[in-house]
């Protein structure tokens, strides 16, 4: 059951021009904000927002943002769920709730943070997505630049512009939004982070285009196959079976559906990998670089009894061999499937920095070395 709040009076403005800060106050472009679904005077919560975050959304269904616009301003309350701006329709904007005031979005910590949340209607057009994209980046980075907020897209920051998929990682929920829509029209989270960065100028083009790479000339590569053995500790049992790389069975996994575990062991053939686990009581402990079993104070990483809720590592590859990383991912005791995947501590573009959920024991983990995802 939500707690409703008092509600808001007299605070949705009534001008329909919204400036984009494209650079600096440069190429500002000028768009119209559709009033015609905002929430009156006697509606909406009336809690102030800490100026922290701007929430980067995507609707999930594939319909015209004026609809999306009309059901959130008809069900706010009975729903309890609206943001602030609707994008979509060829790059139109549409007004729901009050800049500056708690939306429904997101959840507690983030709807608390977020003066601005805002929605990218879905369509499978590529002409409308184009016009969407462009008006929905500017929006977000004029949002942030008039609250102060920095312009970084999903830093391990707890300020910047945050997409839904990174309150999910960092606070609560379930949602991936806008990723996987942006993705669909070919949009990566690399592409996303730097054109909210940089911003569109009023013709549309980016302003500080990603410059095209210059092919190198091929070398031989000197690529060695790397596995990885690891296992995990059950809380309150004993360890499970080490698991090398990883596999579609219940052997291609360490740990166990829905149980918790408190320890964790990873070892390398070739070259060297180091590991830290986040635990619910703890935080994150230090890092580790051996591996040893029976010393649960240097090989080992957690404490007995305490319950494993994220995890990190970073494979260093030999000298004058190819590049490689570990890349890997988890589920927790409350979810279904694997969550995002993770190439070492975020050092690979587009990939999450550390597997898991904070509050949610992780009881599964799966891990593999190389160039690139085989997940």
């Amino acid at each position: 059951m939500k707690l409703k709040n008092k509600l808001i009076g007299g605070l949705i403005a009534s001008a329909s021009v919204f400036l984009f800060a494209v650079n600096a106050g440069q190429n500002a472009k000028a768009a119209t904000v559709n009033n015609d679904y905002a929430l009156s005077s006697s509606e909406g919560l009336s809690l102030k927002t800490s100026n922290n975050v701007v929430i980067a959304h995507a609707t999930g269904t594939y319909a015209p943002a004026v609809n999306n616009a009309i059901f959130e301003k008809r069900t706010w309350y009975s729903n309890g769920a609206y943001v602030q701006y609707i994008v979509g329709d060829g790059g139109k904007i549409y007004r729901v709730g009050a800049e500056g005031y708690q939306a429904w979005g997101a959840g507690s910590w983030a709807n608390a943070n977020a003066p601005v949340q805002i929605e990218l209607a879905q369509t499978y057009s590529s002409s409308e997505f184009k016009q969407d994209y462009i008006t929905y980046v500017n929006l977000l980075r004029s949002s942030a630049i008039k609250y102060g907020i920095p312009t970084d897209v999903d830093s391990s920051a707890w300020r910047g512009i945050k997409s839904h998929l990174w309150i999910t990682n960092n606070v609560w929920g379930d949602h991936t939004d806008p990723y996987g829509y942006l993705a669909s029209h070919g949009i990566t989270k690399a592409q996303f982070a730097h054109d909210v960065k940089y911003g569109f100028s009023s013709s549309g083009n980016n302003v500080n285009p990603t410059p095209t790479p210059v092919p190198k000339p091929s070398k031989p590569t000197n690529k060695k196959k790397v596995d990885v053995t690891y296992a995990f500790h059950q809380r309150g049992g004993s360890w499970y079976p080490d698991v090398k790389n990883f596999g579609s069975g219940s052997n291609g996994y360490a740990g166990a559906p829905y149980q918790a575990n408190d320890l964790l062991y990873v070892k390398v053939k070739h070259g060297s990998i180091k590991y830290r686990v986040h635990t619910m009581e703890d935080g994150w402990l230090p890092w580790i670089h051996k591996a040893n079993k029976k010393d649960t104070v240097n090989g080992v990483a957690g404490i007995k009894g305490h319950t494993i809720d994220g995890v990190q590592m970073y494979y260093t590859t030999p000298s004058g061999e190819t590049y490689q990383q570990a890349y890997y991912r988890s589920q927790t005791t409350q979810r279904a499937n694997y969550l995002g995947t993770c190439a070492d501590n975020g050092s690979v573009s587009g990939y999450d920095s550390w597997a898991g959920m904070y509050g949610e024991p992780l009881d599964r983990l799966q891990i593999n070395i190389d160039n690139h995802n085989n997940f």
